[in-house]
């Protein structure tokens, strides 16, 4: 039985223990705040930030771990993946040089450039307001304002819909770059997309990519994709791994996009790529990269990992030998919705410390999966920070059917000030895309 480490502690990692769990492992993780859920499946637990590399390196050789996996991208971009390596530990993540292609949008668009991986967009990069502002003044179109650094999938701002006017799009530029938002203090400004996003999330061992099946994520705050961006407030996926909106050829183009980059991250690093690697794509008149991440995105992670039909152990353990193969990765050929519980004001300033009721029977007897997120366990009660609490995903034949399994499991979940999105993977919501799709044909 192989001792396995996990570090993290959102509804994404939790998503991971269980799926670990499936497989013949003892857990031992590291996360900042005790989520019930994996405290549950693990062996012992170290609460300790998990940026800490020295202490996640000191946890993984006290407990003899024999493989790690990484699951946020914080950790990732401050080197525990090397760390851990370093020391002995075969690690299903980036090394630090790697997680770039996530930790600086200016790392990630150069690269695509340089190797004219396709699905490319007009960009321009600066760390100098002047120039910023004389590129955005000719770029001849409305544009996508990103700091290039981390953000938490909050910091993008779009002309025309978060800026509403050239003045506010400067002085958000300002912003980025004096207040050094990211960490980096540079901006990326990019041709604004349109059409519909999507996410496609691959197994890369280095060479071999094996992609899974593809999500729609929603980051809006409120019903109809209205209100301010989050982290994300619920996803959806179909039958067949594709989505009502995009084709085969689509979702075959976005693979290539992806093994594409992987072979230009071999080339520009002299590394090999090992990990999950998340490609969030724009598709109007035709497919655009939006962004890379790291690491499984955060809902998508509860969509592919709850139909993941293989022995994930394995899964990661042939990632880090670079033995990975299509025929080692299967899921069911079912659809799935998942839906986020947060706290009022998540995004923009919720505040945390309520108590959460949670039904788990009752929840499980309707068939939906729980999946505790940035929780706080302490004295047997459950308690809410000020991001998001859980994910409930329901898994059926159809869309709507898994959304009625998710949304009736809403019900067993109490506490005050909470709220979710109701409107996620219904037949509205989603014949809304396909409408909006129609423009492009």
């Amino acid at each position: 039985m192989v001792k396995v480490l996990l570090v993290g502690g959102g509804a994404r990692e939790h998503a991971m223990a269980a799926a670990l769990k499936r497989g013949d492992c003892r857990l031992y993780t590291v996360m900042k705040n005790r989520n019930p859920g994996i405290s549950r499946l693990s062996e012992e637990v170290l609460l300790a930030p998990e940026t800490d590399v020295e202490k996640v390196r000191g946890f993984a050789e006290r407990t003899g771990v024999e493989m790690a996996a990484v699951g946020p991208e914080s950790p990732l971009s401050v080197g525990v993946a090397d760390a851990l390596e370093e020391a002995g530990v075969p690690t299903m993540g980036p090394l630090k040089d790697l997680a770039r292609i996530e930790a600086s949008k200016r790392f990630m668009r150069d690269l695509m450039a340089k190797y004219d991986v396709p699905a490319a967009v007009k960009y321009g990069t600066f760390t100098d307001y002047r120039e910023a502002v004389e590129f955005l003044e000719g770029f001849g179109g409305e544009a996508a304002i990103k700091p290039d650094g981390l953000t938490g999938g909050k910091g993008v701002k779009v002309m025309g819909e978060h800026l509403k006017t050239m003045e506010e799009t400067r002085e958000y530029i300002r912003e980025i770059i004096e207040e050094g938002i990211g960490g980096r203090g540079g901006v990326v400004i990019e041709e604004r997309c349109l059409g519909e996003e999507f996410t496609v999330q691959a197994f890369v061992d280095g060479t071999h990519v094996v992609p899974m099946p593809a999500v729609q994520d929603h980051k809006r705050a409120f019903e109809g994709d209205v209100g301010h961006n989050t982290g994300g407030m619920g996803s959806y996926s179909d039958k067949g791994g594709l989505l009502p909106f995009i084709s085969r050829k689509d979702y075959d183009q976005a693979v290539d996009v992806i093994r594409k980059t992987v072979a230009a991250l071999k080339e520009e690093t002299g590394r090999e790529y090992r990990g999950i690697l998340y490609g969030q794509f724009m598709l109007g008149r035709e497919l655009k990269l939006i962004e890379f991440n790291c690491r499984f995105g955060d809902p998508e992670a509860m969509n592919v990992l709850t139909l993941l039909d293989s022995d994930f152990v394995e899964i990661c353990r042939k990632i880090t030998e670079g033995s990975l193969g299509a025929g080692d990765c299967s899921f069911k050929d079912l659809a799935t919705v998942c839906k986020y519980v947060v706290p009022v004001g998540y995004g923009v300033g919720s505040k945390g410390g309520q108590v959460l009721e949670v039904d788990e029977k009752a929840i499980a007897d309707m068939g939906a999966v729980l999946y505790y997120a940035a929780v706080d366990e302490r004295d047997g009660r459950i308690y809410t920070t000020s991001s998001r609490s859980l994910a409930l995903v329901g898994m059926a034949d159809t869309i709507e059917e898994a959304e009625r399994i998710s949304e009736g499991a809403t019900a067993h979940v109490k506490g005050e000030d909470i709220y979710h999105r109701r409107d996620i993977g219904t037949r509205e919501l989603i014949e809304r895309k396909l409408k909006n799709m129609e423009q492009f044909k």
